[in-house]
C-alpha cells in the first residue's frame, strides 16, 4: 500500500464498481460541503491500470473523486493498492454499503457479479455480515425481470410482500404482466399491487400437509423453499393446489377413524354433517361419529358429532331396532386419482389431434368446429367488440347456438354463417389498446369489403386530429381551398362534407406493406417441428421419420 498524491481528473472509474444508480442530491451536497470544508478525510483507494496503461482505477471512493473534482481540487491523496484477482469487486461492494447504502437493485447485482467471480454464498456472507439464506433471499430477487430491475433501481421500489410474489414467479409470467402494467410517460408510477396480484398463485404450505413424502412423490409434488418467510419455521410450499388436496384426501381415506366420514365444506367454510346430527363441542363419548374434511387453507380438520337415538318400536313391528340406526357412509375415494385425469386428457388430446389432422371432415363441420374452439376454457380474447362477455361467455354464446335442444351438435347452414360471423366480430378489432389484433385484421377488412362501411370522418372530431399538411391535402378533389387560419379550413370541410362522405386514406383497410412482410416473416413455418413428426413405428415401420411431403399427402387425403 502506497499514498500518492495525484490530479482526481486523471483517476478512471472501475467497470465493476458495485454502486451504479445515481445517489441522492442532498447526500452529494453535504459530501461536496464536507470536501470544501476539511478536505477528502479519508482518501481513496485506487489499483494500477493492468491493462498497459499507466494510470490508476479506483476501487473504493468514487462519490469523493468526483465531489473533490466538483469542489476544485488540483491534487487529492490516494491510496495505491494492489489489484485484487476478482477486480475489487467484493472490496468496492463492501466499502460502498459501510458508506452509503447500495440501492437494492445494485446490491442485488452486485452479489451476482461475485457469484460470478467465485464467490461462494458462505464467503459472501461473512464477508457482508450477512446470514446464507439472506444472500439466498437477495440472489433469488436478482432473477426478477430487468425491465423491472431498472425500474425499480430508480426508486420506485414495491414493499417486500408485493416483491416476494414477484421475485417468486416465472420470467414468462412477469413478462406478460409487465406488459399490461409497465409505466408510461403520463404515468410513470407502476401499480406494484396490481402487478403483484397478477402473479399471485395460492400456495399449499408443507407444515399443513398431513401426508408424508410417500404420497407427496406419488401426486409429484415438488416443495419449494419460501426464502422471505421466518427461519424458524417449515416455509416449503406448492403450488400445485389439486396435486395437494388430492393426497390430503387420500390421507383422510387411509386414516379415517371407525364411525367416521369425510365431509364437504360449505360456501362459509363449515363443515356440512350428515341430517340431523348434533356436533360435539367437548369431549366426545365411543358412540360418536368423526368428520374429517379440509379448511379453505388445505388443512385436515377433524369435528365429532352425535346422531339422534333410534325411536323405540311399537310391539309387533317387524323391524327390528337394528333397521333403526343411522348408517354413516364415508366419501370414497373417486375411481380415478388426479394424475390418472390428467394421463386422459394427454391421451386424448393426442387422439383429437390425429383426427384433426386426418381424419375426413366435411367443410360446414370443419367450420362449425372452429366455432366451437373459440368457446373452450382456454381461449381468451381482448375483444374490441361490446358487451360484457368474460373468457369463454364471450364465444359461448355463438357455439351454444349449433346444438339443438337435446343437446345434439347439429346446425344448419344459415345458424352456421351467423355463428361464424359472430365469432369473428368478437376476435378482430382494428381498435386501439389491448384489443388490437394487429395487421391481420386489415387484411380481414380488405377481403370483405370493409372499406365501404367507414363512417363519414368529416366531421370536427376527426379533422382536427390532422396536422394542417393532412388537412390541407383533404381539400383535394373538393371546392374547399385552403385558408389562412387551420381553423377557417376545418370548419369549411365539415360544412362541405356534412351531407357528403369523407373516407381519409389512413383510414383504409390497406396493410403497410412492410407491416404485412414481417407478420409473414415471423409467421411462416419454415421446419417441421418435431412434435408433429409420428414415430417411425407408427408409419409402416420404417427406420426414419416421414418427410414433409408425406405429412402434407396426410393432410391432403384427410380433405378428401
Amino acid at each position: 500500500m502506497e499514498l500518492k498524491f495525484v490530479d482526481p481528473r486523471s483517476l478512471k472509474d472501475n467497470p465493476d464498481k458495485a454502486r451504479r444508480s445515481k445517489s441522492s442530491p442532498q447526500a452529494d451536497a453535504l459530501l461536496l460541503a464536507t470536501i470544501k470544508a476539511v478536505g477528502i478525510v479519508q482518501p481513496p483507494v485506487v489499483a494500477a491500470e493492468t491493462d498497459g496503461g499507466n494510470g490508476f482505477v479506483i476501487d473504493e471512493g468514487h462519490r469523493r473523486v468526483k465531489q473533490a473534482i466538483a469542489a476544485g481540487l488540483e491534487e487529492i491523496a490516494v491510496l495505491v493498492v494492489p489489484r485484487a484477482e476478482d477486480g475489487g469487486a467484493m472490496r468496492s461492494l463492501v466499502t460502498t454499503i459501510a458508506h452509503e447504502q447500495l440501492n437494492p437493485v445494485d446490491q442485488w447485482r452486485a452479489i451476482e457479479r461475485l457469484v460470478a467471480l467465485g464467490w461462494t454464498e458462505e464467503a459472501i456472507g461473512i464477508a457482508l455480515a450477512q446470514s446464507v439464506r439472506q444472500i439466498k433471499k437477495l440472489r433469488l430477487l436478482a432473477n426478477v425481470l430487468p425491465a423491472m430491475l431498472d425500474h425499480m433501481a430508480k426508486g420506485d421500489m414495491p414493499d417486500e410482500r408485493q416483491l416476494r410474489t414477484i421475485a417468486a414467479a416465472s420470467l414468462e409470467d412477469q413478462k406478460e404482466v409487465w406488459k399490461a402494467n409497465k409505466p408510461s410517460k403520463g404515468d410513470p408510477q407502476v401499480s406494484w399491487w396490481s402487478v403483484a396480484n397478477a402473479l399471485a398463485k395460492t400456495r399449499m404450505y408443507a407444515r399443513d400437509a398431513s401426508f408424508g413424502g410417500d404420497l407427496a412423490q406419488a401426486y409429484g409434488i415438488a416443495w419449494v423453499e419460501d426464502l422471505f418467510a421466518p427461519a424458524d419455521q417449515d416455509s416449503r410450499y406448492t403450488t400445485d393446489v389439486e396435486a395437494f388436496l388430492g393426497a390430503q384426501q387420500e390421507w383422510m381415506t387411509q386414516n379415517l377413524p371407525k364411525k367416521g366420514v369425510i365431509g364437504e365444506v360449505s360456501n362459509y367454510g363449515e363443515v356440512k354433517l350428515p341430517p340431523k346430527a348434533e356436533r360435539v363441542y367437548g369431549t366426545p363419548k365411543k358412540s360418536d361419529h368423526t368428520a374429517m374434511y379440509l379448511d379453505r387453507e388445505g388443512k385436515v380438520k377433524t369435528v365429532h358429532f352425535r346422531m339422534p337415538e333410534a325411536k323405540k318400536k311399537a310391539k309387533g313391528s317387524e323391524a327390528g331396532d337394528a333397521a333403526d340406526e343411522t348408517i354413516v357412509v364415508s366419501k370414497p375415494r373417486p375411481d380415478v386419482t388426479r394424475k390418472g385425469i390428467e394421463t386422459i386428457g394427454d391421451l386424448r388430446t393426442d387422439a383429437l389431434h390425429e383426427a384433426l389432422s386426418r381424419a375426413p371432415i366435411e367443410d360446414d363441420t370443419l367450420l362449425a368446429l372452429l366455432v366451437l374452439a373459440f368457446a373452450g376454457q382456454n381461449v381468451r380474447v381482448d375483444s374490441g367488440a361490446g358487451g360484457d362477455f368474460r373468457y369463454g361467455g364471450r364465444f359461448g354464446r355463438h357455439a351454444a347456438t349449433l346444438f339443438d335442444a337435446e343437446g345434439k351438435f347439429a346446425f344448419d347452414v344459415d345458424t352456421l354463417r351467423i355463428a361464424a360471423r359472430g365469432v369473428l366480430i368478437d376476435a378482430l378489432s382494428c381498435r386501439e389498446g389491448m384489443s388490437k389484433s394487429g395487421v391481420v385484421a386489415l387484411v380481414a377488412g380488405g377481403a370483405i369489403g370493409a372499406n365501404g362501411f367507414l363512417a363519414n370522418m368529416g366531421t370536427e372530431d376527426f379533422l382536427s386530429c390532422l396536422s394542417r399538411p393532412a388537412l390541407e391535402g383533404s381539400c383535394a378533389d373538393t371546392p374547399v381551398l385552403p385558408r389562412a387560419r387551420v381553423k377557417d379550413t376545418r370548419a369549411a370541410l365539415v360544412e362541405h362534407f356534412k351531407e357528403g362522405h369523407f373516407v381519409h386514406p389512413a383510414a383504409l383497410f390497406t396493410p403497410d406493406a412492410i407491416s404485412l412482410a414481417e407478420w409473414l416473416a415471423k409467421s411462416a413455418v419454415t421446419d417441421v417441428e418435431d412434435d408433429d413428426v409420428p414415430d417411425a413405428g407408427d408409419v409402416g415401420g420404417e427406420d426414419q421419420a416421414p418427410e414433409d411431403h408425406e405429412i402434407e399427402e396426410g393432410y391432403r387425403e384427410a380433405a378428401e
